[in-house]
């Protein structure tokens, strides 16, 4: 038999790492039946929750590759051919008249002199005239290709070193809400395993109360017929006998209903699931002191963490800011290479360059101060979430601490109220049948009775359900707790969706085992 040992907690500090995935999809073991460990496993294999929150945290894990890109050397290239054609037109505007007027002049002279001179001026002069012309159109077409190749390599980049660093916190706090998600996952998935477990209860009882009031109405028509009572007995035995069926009715609804939450959390229709046993120790949780509790909670809560990482993220995100500030310094490479065909042009140029380029911001209109500022409210505001998500994990865990310890007292409590209802029902048969009590008070004894059955159901899988959370709200929820729990299942009390009247033992109901006895005295 599993000791209760199982369900303490796992004092184990959390890495700042993601459990791998594959870890929680271990869980099954070779078993038939629908038991929690194989229904947990479905869950965390075919959530689609789940799967939307480990493409998340896949998504921000490549971020580090992205950013870290840019701190690696840089290599481009670039060609370009292209087919030209220029046309040009040009012209001497006055050399025309100039030489006609230069002529004229020289054949003046030539009259008052010899005709050699005068042929010769005019020759001299008609010369230049000769040369002018309205323009020389021409057309070239050639083509030309260039290629350059570059390479970079950051020298002093603040900025991008920044970057990096934050998609580094930026996986940490993924990986915290990705933990967070999964024990989310497990924690709604074994509430819901429990919740059809409480609905059977409830159903049980139901069930047999209206059988009881069922026999309670039969007896009492054969009473009024042969004149033992009066009608209105009968009234308030088919009175109780209603209600008694709604009851029943709306506790078999809700079974259903369960059997569809856990469909939903594993994408997975169960016929049936195994039955928590009687023997389930319902005892106070260790540590039992809130003090304990709570700093596991601060150490291990991982909604708790993610907020804390944000910090880190948004302290980043001033260094970023500010990095605006500093000058960038880059070593490059670069080669490049061009050619065309023009015919008077023969070859190629090329040219290589390699030196240090800096760039050195120093005026932005103010917007990196503004950038600056900007991440320094974010910053505030992290820190805030962070002190608003610390009270409320205190709280949480300090209330379920509190309300688990209250189970516990209050299983014990419920099981004595059904042992004294059962009492307070049969002392009240015999009242009526010698004529001390009416039918109204044997109706009343057994709805009581019955509803304190339906309490207790309550009471163990509230114990259960509440310790559940509190482990989960101190971040120590995990497959361990699961395995524990299941444990304590039985196949032989499993419950079917088609669940009937006919499979209630109302013998077995009633047993809840014998009142406690007080310790002898020395």
């Amino acid at each position: 038999m599993p000791s209760s040992g199982a369900l303490l907690p796992h004092t184990h500090r959390l890495h700042r790492t993601l459990l791998p995935l594959a870890a929680a999809v271990m869980l099954s073991s070779q078993v038939q039946a629908a038991d929690l460990i194989t229904i947990t496993r479905d869950a965390l294999e075919n959530s689609a929750d789940l799967a939307s929150s480990v493409s998340t945290y896949r998504s921000v894990e490549e971020e580090r590759n992205v950013q870290r890109g840019d701190l690696l050397p840089q290599i481009g290239a670039n060609a370009s051919a292209a087919h030209n054609k220029t046309y040009e037109e040009s012209s001497f505007a006055g050399s025309a008249a100039a030489g006609s007027s230069a002529g004229g002049t020289g054949g003046g002279a030539s009259s008052g002199g010899t005709a050699g001179g005068g042929t010769g001026a005019g020759g001299g002069a008609g010369g230049p005239g000769g040369f002018s012309s309205a323009g020389s159109p021409s057309d070239d077409n050639y083509n030309s290709t260039s290629i350059g190749v570059e390479a970079t390599q950051a020298i002093f980049d603040a900025r991008n070193w920044f970057e990096l660093k934050r998609a580094e916190e930026e996986i940490d706090q993924q990986g915290f809400s990705l933990l967070s998600d999964r024990q989310e996952l497990i924690s709604q998935t074994s509430q819901a395993y429990f919740e059809i477990l409480r609905a059977k209860d409830i159903l049980e009882s139901r069930i047999a109360q209206e059988k009881a009031i069922g026999r309670q109405l039969e007896q009492a028509r054969e009473q009024f017929e042969v004149g033992l009572i009066a009608i209105t007995d009968v009234q308030e035995a088919q009175a109780s006998a209603d209600l008694a069926r709604a009851e029943r009715i709306a506790a078999r609804s809700d079974l259903q209903v369960s059997f569809e939450r856990l469909e939903r959390l594993t994408g997975k229709r169960y016929d049936s699931i195994e039955g928590l046993s009687e023997d389930l120790p319902i005892e106070t949780p260790l540590p039992d002191t809130r003090e304990a509790w709570t700093s596991l909670a601060m150490e291990n809560n991982p909604t708790l963490l993610a907020t804390q990482a944000a910090i880190d993220v948004a302290n980043r995100n001033v260094d970023i800011a500010r990095s605006g500030h500093l000058p960038t310094l880059d070593a490059f490479v670069r080669y490049d290479y061009s050619k065309t065909d023009i015919d008077y042009l023969d070859g190629h140029n090329s040219a290589g360059q390699v030196g240090l380029r800096a760039n050195v911001p120093i005026f932005t209109g103010g917007k990196t101060s503004a950038q600056v500022n900007q991440a320094g409210y974010r910053l505030e505001a992290s820190q805030y979430d962070f002190e608003s998500q610390r009270r409320e994990t205190v709280q949480q865990v300090r209330s379920l601490l509190t309300e688990v310890n209250n189970d516990v007292s209050t299983v014990e409590a419920r099981r004595q109220a059904i042992i004294s209802n059962r009492s307070a029902l049969e002392a009240t048969r015999s009242g009526y049948e010698v004529g001390t009590r009416n039918i109204v008070d044997v109706l009343d004894a057994e709805q009581n009775l019955y509803d304190a059955l339906a309490n207790y159901a309550e009471s163990r899988y509230d114990y259960v359900t509440d310790l559940i959370e509190l482990r989960q709200a101190a971040g120590v929820l995990d497959v361990r707790d699961i395995r524990a729990l299941n444990d304590w299942l039985r196949e032989d009390l499993s419950v079917n969706l088609d669940f009937s009247a006919e499979d209630v033992d109302d013998d077995a109901l009633m047993n809840i085992g014998q009142r406690p006895t007080a310790p002898q005295s020395r």
